[in-house]
């Protein structure tokens, strides 16, 4: 089966997780991934999470599989020649370092596209490179902040909460890797590549959506109301007998069915302060007085059985070990294993795509500091044995 973006080069300069995302994206879907890293220590990630063997950590090979490693020393001139032949080889460049970094090396867009005239060149910044702000690092917590998306987390009166997640900078790789195949598909048709300006402050503000437009109508901050929606209600957690469970009770319908035939309180159908969706929202506390009294009889299993044998939408609050085990994951394949040359079968978890006629698999596991890199140079550039060799010799390349 072919990939669908197989036959597509990528050279992958950036690091940490953003840039990362949005490289593995892409491979993800077959393009042929190049990521160079630093000779001495490698993509930051390397160095965080838990280790796994050597140089390979559990955040590192979230973010990198599908991908091949050369490691190079950028900082030598012929190193950064190396990358320049690279470059030229490929269709799409990602890069997310500071302002001027990559123009220090040769690797900006202006210079690349002059060879490369199809070149699709995706640079990831904190507050994008055409900017009053360009200056300013950006990291997914400042971000957070900055972009109002920590006022909207935590519970009412409390301080705001930053998603444990990095949720922008998974926002803005997938946004940028959307870019990008926008960009080829463009290319498609006009013969030209393009330049991407992608930055985590306008993906996080992206995030705001129905939050930011009623709050511009509104022209007021909403309050932080934990885990309940402030336009739908019952929306939110309730605690049961073996845990918690979730309900998302999103109209008229499936309330009177909560109350009917789960709960046995018919009578709040008809209580004018609950009848409808915009009264249950206005008089959320007094409402939860009532339910959560009656969710007290079940266990997670026995009131997630009933939501779904009455079409309601609910479930069950897991910890990520039962979230990574459950059925629904196992019935997807989210999760697949590889094998690491040191470290025996590990577990990653998969990409989301499912293509009919296009596959995803089989999925390559990350690849350890400079694994690839004889293999780069001699394939790609064409280099001899002994051409390879002494560039290992000099510490321009490791492998």
């Amino acid at each position: 089966m072919m990939r669908a973006l197989e036959g597509t080069r990528v050279l992958d300069l950036s690091r940490v997780f953003a840039g990362p995302v949005c490289a593995q994206a892409l491979g993800d879907l077959g393009a042929e991934v190049i990521k160079i890293e630093n000779i001495k220590i490698g993509d930051d990630t390397r160095g965080m999470g838990v280790p796994v063997h050597g140089n390979d950590t559990s955040f590192f090979l979230s973010v990198n599989r599908n991908k091949e490693s050369i490691a190079l020393d950028l900082n030598s001139e012929e190193g950064r020649k190396i990358a320049l032949e690279i470059a030229a080889t490929c269709d799409v460049v990602i890069e997310n370092f500071k302002q001027g970094g990559v123009e220090k090396f040769g690797l900006d867009y202006k210079s690349l596209s002059k060879e490369n005239p199809g070149l699709v060149y995706c640079s990831i910044s904190g507050y994008g490179r055409e900017s009053d702000f360009s200056h300013r690092l950006g990291y997914d917590l400042v971000i957070q902040a900055e972009a109002g998306l920590m006022s909207l987390n935590g519970e009412e009166g409390q301080d705001p909460l930053r998603n444990s997640i990095a949720i922008v900078d998974l926002t803005t790789g997938n946004h940028a890797a959307q870019a990008v195949l926008a960009a080829l598909f463009a290319r498609e048709r006009t013969g030209k590549g393009q330049y991407i300006d992608m930055c985590l402050f306008d993906c996080g503000l992206s995030l705001l959506s129905y939050y930011g437009n009623n709050t511009m109508w509104q022209g007021e901050n909403p309050k932080r109301l934990g885990n309940s929606n402030p336009f739908v209600a019952p929306y939110g957690l309730f605690e049961v007998k073996d845990g918690a469970i979730i309900l998302a009770c999103a109209n008229d319908g499936q309330f009177k069915r909560l109350c009917e035939k789960v709960l046995d309180c018919s009578e709040l159908v008809t209580d004018p302060r609950f009848a409808k969706n915009s009264d249950r929202a206005a008089n959320r506390d007094a409402m939860m007085e009532f339910l959560q009294p009656r969710m007290n009889k079940f266990t997670r299993k026995e009131f997630c059985d009933a939501m779904m044998a009455n079409n309601i939408p609910g479930g069950e609050v897991r910890t990520l070990l039962e979230a990574l085990h459950s059925d629904e994951a196992k019935s997807r394949g989210m999760i697949q294993k590889v094998m690491h040359p040191e470290a025996g079968e590990v577990n990653l978890i998969s990409s989301p795509l499912r293509l009919s006629d296009s596959g995803i698999e089989p999925i390559n596991r990350p690849p350890s500091l400079g694994e690839n890199s004889r293999d780069i140079l001699k394939r790609i550039l064409e280099k001899s044995e002994a051409e390879i060799q002494s560039l290992i010799d000099q510490g321009i390349v490791e492998e």
